[in-house]
């Protein structure tokens, strides 16, 4: 990476998160109107909007060259097959959280390459003040701590977390069959609502793992990197190790003893 050193990037990146936390939490202070993007349940906010324009401008100052995928404003900055770095970003994951007043959603931040390789992701948790952050091999921190996913072994004695598509009254395939097949065969389930937050819990080790369907790779790109670098494995729902591939990837993410247990699950559901 001949025009960028990651180790002194993520201090900048960081501080936008930082940034980007407080416009969500002087929203969040306040009534919270919403819009219908796709569906009812599909919905965006003035500060998912305002973060992510703010976000935009801030790397589209530094980073001319680059292009930027936002969540709401689709592809940005440079022209995408014209740029090296492409950068993915989610003003706010959680949104339906962030609306309900509910207190778990964060902003989230990633750099990657023009194939979708994850180099830098920034997860950041304004009510929690709970930075998440990673480097390409550099390992994964939490507000400067380094992380560790769990060594449980046994699904048996595992929690698991995972979410649902916009789609689900309408689309058979809704996550229904693969949640009631891992019911029965964890300590328990959460949902959480949060795709990057998910991802950042197994990095913890407050979760052994999540799955979930049709995520967009702003949703992930920056939490898989997280998850990975705290020695996790992230995979497609066949084992593929580039879920972000798809726009619409499915991801598995564990604390790597458990993922094999996982992926039969899934494909037995």
């Amino acid at each position: 990476m001949p025009d960028l050193s990651l180790p002194q990037l993520l201090p900048v990146v960081t501080a936008l998160a930082e940034g980007a936390g407080e416009i969500a939490l002087r929203h969040f202070a306040a009534p919270i109107p919403t819009t219908s993007k796709t569906s009812r349940i599909d919905i965006v906010t003035a500060a998912d909007t305002e973060i992510e324009a703010w976000l935009v401008a801030e790397i589209g100052r530094r980073f001319p060259a680059h292009h930027i995928v936002g969540e709401e404003g689709g592809g940005q900055g440079a022209p995408a097959n014209e740029a090296a770095y492409h950068w993915f970003v989610d003003p706010i994951d959680g949104t339906v959280n962030f609306a309900s007043k509910l207190p778990h959603f964060c902003t989230s931040i990633a750099l990657a390459t023009a194939d979708r390789e994850p180099l830098l992701g920034v997860v950041y948790d304004p009510t929690r003040r709970e930075l998440f952050a990673a480097v390409r091999g550099g390992g994964a921190t939490l507000n400067g701590r380094p992380l560790q996913v769990t060594a449980t072994a046994e699904l048996a004695d595992a929690v698991l977390t995972s979410g649902f598509p916009y789609d689900k009254h309408t689309n058979p395939d809704n996550n229904l069959r693969e949640w009631g097949a891992f019911l029965t065969r964890t300590r328990g389930e959460r949902r959480l609502g949060s795709a990057a937050l998910d991802l950042c819990y197994v990095a913890a080790g407050r979760l052994d793992g999540y799955w979930e369907k049709d995520l967009k790779p702003y949703d992930a790109m920056a939490g898989m990197l997280i998850a990975r670098e705290a020695g996790g494995t992230v995979t497609d729902y066949a084992g593929g190790p580039r879920p972000q591939a798809e726009d619409r990837g499915r991801y598995v993410a564990s604390n790597g003893c458990l993922h094999a247990a996982m992926l039969d699950v899934l494909r037995g559901a």
